[in-house]
């Protein structure tokens, strides 16, 4: 049985995470700005599976402090935290120089920033156990600079993809894991807020994309582009496409 940390839990991707892994057999500890959902959340799993461990509590991840602190009070509730799921960002954003450096920020603080902090305080837990999981979810986005409203969101997250990656260079070899995912277009409401970017036949549904994502978590893979089909052919393609042909792509 595993202990699984998952933030921005209370929708989306997060809550769904949470769903699939409950019904594999694991204990929970949700974290999210909004406790309600994940109160309606918990109850939810725990109608399912009675015998699931389910922890919940508020968290703004942009708040440094909070995030070190809820950290540590889920494993002091917990008695362990085997696994964490940085998991909860933002899609907004804003062509360069148009004004919206606002919005721009906002998206660099909560995906990068504040994904520093919750690997920090996760990498805080499992030095001290001497094993753990962490899990980095990126985005197809990272793979190469995109324009327009993408421009910030894809820098970020290559950067926490990176960050992710230098942990696991140093952690070769040692008890502690490593895994960043990388999804493609999966329907959440980060999708349905985000201009309709993503919609059409490369969109899997929420339950697809996840279970993807949920069986790169429990295989502990370095990396995946998730759903394979399509994502892991076009993660070549983006890769090494010419900037016009990339243009074409998004």
């Amino acid at each position: 049985m595993t202990t699984t940390l998952i933030t921005g839990a209370s929708s989306g991707l997060g809550a769904e995470t949470a769903r699939q892994l409950a019904a594999r057999g694991h204990d929970l500890a949700l974290c999210a700005r909004r406790l309600d959902r994940l109160e309606v959340l918990r109850e939810e799993i725990l109608a399912r599976h009675p015998d699931r461990r389910v922890a919940v509590r508020a968290l703004d991840v942009t708040d440094d402090e909070a995030v070190f602190a809820v950290v540590r009070a889920f494993r002091d509730e917990l008695g362990t935290l085997d696994r964490v799921v940085v998991n909860a960002g933002l899609g907004k954003g804003a062509p360069l120089g148009t004004g919206r450096y606002d919005v721009n920020r906002e998206t660099a603080v909560t995906n990068f920033v504040a994904g520093l902090a919750q690997v920090e305080a996760a990498m805080e837990v499992f030095r001290d156990q001497g094993s753990g999981h962490l899990v980095v979810v990126s985005s197809m986005s990272a793979l190469r600079g995109l324009p327009r409203t993408m421009t910030t969101y894809a820098a970020t997250k290559a950067g926490i993809a990176h960050l992710a990656e230098g942990l696991r260079l140093e952690l070769l070899d040692s008890p502690i894991d490593v895994t960043v995912l990388y999804p493609g277009y999966i329907a959440s409401e980060m999708n349905d807020r985000s201009d309709g970017r993503g919609s059409g036949p490369l969109m899997a549904s929420t339950r697809r994309g996840v279970a993807s994502m949920v069986r790169a978590m429990e295989a502990r893979r370095a990396s995946a582009y998730v759903p394979g089909l399509p994502w892991a052919p076009l993660s070549v393609v983006m890769r090494h496409a010419p900037l016009r042909v990339l243009r074409r792509m998004v």
